[in-house]
């Protein structure tokens, strides 16, 4: 498949790139600063595009058979809410411009349900730096389940999936939609590396069109 990825320095995107050329896919390596892209591999090309302009966008990701935003406003960044919403917005409005019709995007854990009714992002335990983050993202996720054009996917990573839990490539992983996989030991974890294999797997598969899911051991 020809696939466009945005966001691939990040430290998704990043592994996402290597799972894509490992299978043979031909990818767009789309990023603000293209000088962090390993463009070793001839699968890969390299496109500068400020995620926040629908036109570079859809510049950018035209004629292509997928898109994969893995698009991060970054957690330290104080108008992170802001910036997220505004610019997973310009990512949407760019790749139907562009005329693709298969998109998938990365948000966050927050709008997982923890028990009916009750989702992540509103117990009381969850960390108040994480919050305007978290929080951009569950809204993002209701916009695009208006999405009517799109045959779009919406991943949650699994709840610890984060540097501080690396791990390792192991190519197992198991699936939900509304509710956080926990392991034996209520952990819901999933290596990045092993996170990148459930997006490539999906968008080989199509398992999830136009529904939110999430992956972890």
């Amino acid at each position: 498949m020809k696939i466009a990825l945005i966001g691939a320095t990040g430290f998704v995107g990043t592994h996402v790139l290597n799972e894509l050329v490992s299978r043979g896919h031909q990818v767009t390596a789309v990023a603000r600063n293209i000088d962090k892209i390993d463009a070793g591999s001839e699968l890969v090309t390299a496109k500068a595009a400020d995620v926040a302009n629908s036109d570079e966008v859809a510049a950018a990701v035209a004629g292509h058979d997928a898109v994969i935003s893995t698009f991060n406003a970054g957690w330290t960044n104080p108008n992170i809410y802001h910036d997220f919403i505004a610019g997973a917005k310009a990512i949407q409005a760019g790749v139907k411009q562009a005329g693709v019709k298969r998109f998938l995007t990365v948000g966050g854990a927050g709008s997982l349900e923890i028990e009916p009714g009750l989702q992540l992002v509103d117990t009381p335990n969850f960390p108040e730096a994480y919050k305007p983050g978290a929080t951009a993202a569950r809204d993002y996720l209701n916009i695009l389940k208006t999405e009517a054009d799109l045959d779009w996917t919406f991943l949650s990573p699994a709840i610890e999936m984060s540097p501080a839990h690396p791990g390792e490539r192991t190519g197992k992983y198991r699936t939900s939609l509304d509710t956080p996989v926990f392991d034996a030991h209520h952990h819901s974890r999933l290596s990045v590396q092993d996170t990148a294999v459930a997006i490539v797997d999906e968008i080989e598969q199509g398992n999830f069109i136009r529904k939110r899911f999430t992956a972890a051991y």
